[in-house]
């Protein structure tokens, strides 16, 4: 087995969302356990300054770029500057995104639109920005999209995150084929499916101003008591490199629970069966004893 240090050493990494949570998770280890060269994009400026301080004081390289992905143009000039100030980008990794509880009919549109910009159209920008550079560099590249064990499920209470979760799945498969159309065969597109890893999402997720405000906050809750038995960021991010230096196309943080979701997942669709009622324990690693 290759190790993720031999594929992606030394290397150029584009994460965004890499403030905090798995994105920042995945920003240390690229820059401390691989040796790579990270820039690390995010809105939040305060957080990305600490990461990126993580990193740094840690003998890691690191360029801060406060970059709201929602903005087309802000992430086109981000990869006109990387380009410019690093050269080729060797791993671009699309992984800010944001959640939202309670019923669909009673979510707020300002906060559906600011989660479909953000946690679909984001990757859309971060694909339009830097992968043709990418397919006309001839050194390998890897994109990972970053997905969910929401895109094999159907959960009630976070009907637009599930959504546009699966809409980043059937993005990714198809960017996969599109890549090899337009003859990238350097460059190995990847979607990353995390169980529950700790980060702040939950906490910092859109809920509803009126209708059933009792329910959006019992689908919160019970977000938490799933993060309680989270894996780490960290952990997390050793797991995603290293399936990915093994060229895998879905990479899972957590096996044990993601395969037996995809199977459930195919086992409803080809059976024409309508989705159970989910249960948000699927989404979290066992304790272990």
């Amino acid at each position: 087995m290759t190790s993720s240090a031999e594929v992606f050493g030394g290397g150029t990494a584009v994460i965004t969302g890499a403030g905090a949570g798995i994105g920042a998770g995945l920003a240390r280890h690229a820059a401390l356990a691989l040796g790579m060269t990270v820039v690390l994009a995010d809105v939040d400026q305060p957080a990305l300054e600490l990461t990126c301080a993580e990193i740094t004081d840690g003998g890691g390289r690191a360029m801060p770029a406060v970059v709201d992905v929602r903005d087309a143009a802000a992430v086109q000039q981000l990869a006109d500057r990387v380009a410019e100030e690093l050269g080729p980008v060797h791993l671009l990794v699309n992984n800010a995104g944001v959640e939202q509880f309670g019923y669909l009919w009673d979510t707020p549109v300002a906060n559906w639109e600011r989660l479909v910009s953000i946690n679909i159209s984001g990757v859309f920008h971060g694909v339009r920005a830097f992968l043709p550079r990418m397919l006309a560099q001839t050194e390998p590249a890897w994109v990972l999209n970053l997905s969910s064990v929401g895109a094999v499920t159907a959960v009630p209470l976070q009907s637009p995150y599930i959504m546009s979760k699966h809409a980043v799945l059937a993005l990714t498969e198809c960017l996969h084929q599109e890549v090899a159309l337009a003859g990238g065969g350097h460059i190995r597109v990847s979607a990353v499916l995390p169980g529950a890893v700790a980060s702040r999402i939950f906490d910092a997720a859109g809920g509803v101003d009126n209708g059933d405000l009792t329910a959006a906050a019992g689908a919160r809750e019970a977000m938490f008591q799933v993060r309680a038995r989270a894996i780490s960021p960290d952990e997390a991010a050793a797991t995603i490199f290293q399936q990915a230096a093994d060229g895998e196309f879905y990479i899972v943080t957590q096996p044990e629970v993601v395969l037996p979701a995809m199977r459930e997942r195919g086992a409803q669709l080809s059976g024409r069966r309508p989705p159970a009622p989910a249960r948000s324990s699927r989404f979290a690693s066992k304790p272990t004893q």
